[in-house]
């Protein structure tokens, strides 16, 4: 199976994208761009939702 190894912006971490995923098609098409890994995207996820519902 084919994968890059990037580093999440959020935790610093390494973290594989591997073949198939979205991640890896945006990885593709610009390697400069800037990635989070699973566990910081679901965090800031839930964050925005939070923000979300305590505005209203």
């Amino acid at each position: 199976m084919i994968y890059y190894e990037v580093v999440c912006i959020s935790c610093r971490k390494i973290f594989r994208v591997y073949e198939g995923t979205q991640k890896y098609k945006q990885f593709k098409e610009n390697r400069k761009g800037k990635y989070t890994c699973e566990q910081c995207s679901h965090d800031i996820r839930l964050e925005a939702i939070k923000n979300f519902f305590n505005k209203y």
